[in-house]
């Protein structure tokens, strides 16, 4: 692969912009510290092919967060042109970023997620704000279908709250999921692997504000993040299960990250597969490689060997 120019696609126009290009540039670092003829690229969409073939780019390396990096596009663009990219395939990305789609997947494969019910842009005339509420009570979670984030996530606690967390919701997507909220520890388990996965250990989120939103996210002190997770082996093990479990119900591939809920039980829940997760400072995937001796630098070159394409 060092024979080969790797692009490193960042950027883009979604709400992700710049999380997408502090992952970028971190990737792009790494990969020039090991040795790769690697260059960035700050994605424009419809100039994207010119772009690719203005850098002689023979690998892309996709570190687009949200629309166009991780609901299948730039994927499909890459196949046309024939070069090989990291991460899930088409298909895969599509399905896991649309959090409707997924779930009938996840449901489809018996795999624990909490209650939800999708509407969407036209069911809004009516008294949404009532239905939710006689069907899932409070506290609810709102969240746009087809994003990323946390963007436009909101755990709605008061009823006067609600309307406003609706309409804030489709601010950001045409579809919107309502889901049951589930009372417990947050987790979350990294995937890395092409055919053999491999599940890095558990890590909790623990937010100092509560809510594990846009703003804990990514600023540094924020968020307490436990790693590995303080479970018993056997808790540990089902949520690793579950988390494998999901990633291989949406097709996904190289490298992903799975959101999961345990509640008091050690029930686990799963919330949903990001494809194309955060590489940067604050971002787990990275913590949970450092936790069993894989450097950044090295989760990097990991990633970008496990690139192809779909077939």
């Amino acid at each position: 692969m060092k024979d080969k120019r790797i692009a490193v696609v960042m950027g883009g126009p979604s709400a992700e912009r710049e999380v997408s290009l502090n992952t970028g540039k971190a990737i792009l670092e790494a990969l020039l510290e090991k040795g790769y003829d690697a260059t960035g690229i700050d994605l424009v969409p419809r100039n994207f092919v010119n772009q690719i073939k203005e850098t002689g780019a023979e690998v892309a390396f996709i570190a687009i967060h949200g629309k166009y990096g991780e609901d299948g596009l730039i994927q499909g663009a890459l196949e046309l042109m024939g070069i090989p990219y990291t991460g899930s395939g088409v298909l895969a990305s599509a399905m896991a970023m649309d959090k409707g789609v997924s779930k009938r997947l996840f449901l489809a494969a018996g795999i624990n997620t909490p209650r939800s019910r999708l509407y969407t842009r036209a069911d809004a005339e009516r008294d949404l704000a009532g239905e939710i509420l006689a069907d899932f009570g409070l506290p609810v979670v709102v969240k746009p279908s087809t994003q990323g984030s946390s963007i436009g996530v909101t755990i709605v606690e008061e009823e006067g709250a609600l309307a406003g967390a609706v309409s804030d919701a489709f601010r950001f997507s045409e579809e919107l999921l309502i889901e049951e909220f589930i009372r417990g520890k947050e987790l979350t388990v990294s995937i890395l692997g092409s055919g053999t996965l491999t599940a890095l250990p558990v890590i909790e989120i623990a937010p100092h504000s509560g809510r594990y939103d846009y703003t804990s996210k990514y600023t540094k002190g924020a968020t307490e993040y436990i790693v590995p997770a303080a479970l018993d082996g056997a808790a540990t093990r089902t949520v690793q299960e579950e988390a494998l479990a999901a990633f291989r119900a949406l097709h996904c591939r190289g490298i992903g990250r799975v959101d999961i809920m345990l509640n008091a039980d050690n029930k686990p829940f799963v919330l949903e597969v990001n494809t194309i997760p955060g590489m940067t400072a604050t971002s787990l995937v990275p913590k949970a490689a450092a936790a069993v001796g894989i450097s950044f630098a090295e989760l990097c070159e990991r990633i970008l060997l496990m690139a192809g394409t779909e077939d």
